[in-house]
């Protein structure tokens, strides 16, 4: 179900499913209702947005995209960015490494080694293949843009500090969770582990983090 995506159907169907797979994850749906889905189709926006998060606070990671799209007049575009002075982008609260990533992104989607929109009809593991290419995107980042940009259904961050956060708050770990626990947690909820996560992280009170 690779190619299954987030829209008012499945996300009505995933709802149904959980209630019954997991009683936490049912309760939850209870607490919060449906979950407001916002699909994107600005898919270099997101990986942007997703490089930027990295190893901050949603707030901060907010704060500091706000101000580079300012900057950008409002766009994420790859040859904007690469013609944007390093040391402008730095003075807007960017890292020399987070540039760098952002810098490499943008070249390998302007000379076209990485083409966004036909990532559409590729697996969950030939997105996460394409994308890690460049420098600084690991599974984490890949995973947020299977999940925010392309709205994959069956998406499991299991490297995420909110998840991991959340399930040691509603499953009763009295550490964070390690991989194998989480993984056995999240088995419960496929085909539709994305929508599952959006609800631990709203449980936190805290946005998802793109």
């Amino acid at each position: 179900m690779n190619s299954e995506v987030m829209n008012e159907r499945t996300i009505m169907e995933g709802m149904a499913y959980l209630r019954e797979a997991d009683p936490v994850i049912a309760r939850l749906i209870e607490m919060y209702g449906p979950y407001p889905w916002r699909p994107r189709s600005d898919y270099f926006a997101v990986l942007c947005e997703s490089i930027v998060s990295q190893q901050l606070s949603v707030k901060a990671a907010a704060a500091i995209s706000e101000r580079v799209l300012r900057y950008f007049n409002g766009e994420w575009k790859p040859e904007v960015i690469l013609s944007a002075p390093e040391e402008a982008l730095r003075e807007l609260g960017l890292s020399r490494s987070k540039v760098v990533y952002i810098k490499d992104l943008a070249a390998f989607c302007a000379d076209g080694r990485l083409q966004l929109e036909a990532l559409t009809s590729a697996s969950n593991d030939e997105v996460v293949r394409q994308l890690i290419r460049v420098k600084g995107i690991g599974r984490w980042t890949a995973e947020m843009f299977l999940l925010f940009g392309m709205g994959r259904l069956n998406v499991f961050p299991v490297d995420d500090l909110g998840i991991k956060k959340a399930i040691q708050l509603h499953y009763g770990f009295a550490e964070l969770p390690d991989k194998k626990q989480m993984l056995e947690i999240g088995a419960r909820w496929f085909p539709y582990e994305t929508l599952a996560s959006l609800y631990l992280w709203q449980s936190l009170n805290n946005k998802p983090p793109v």
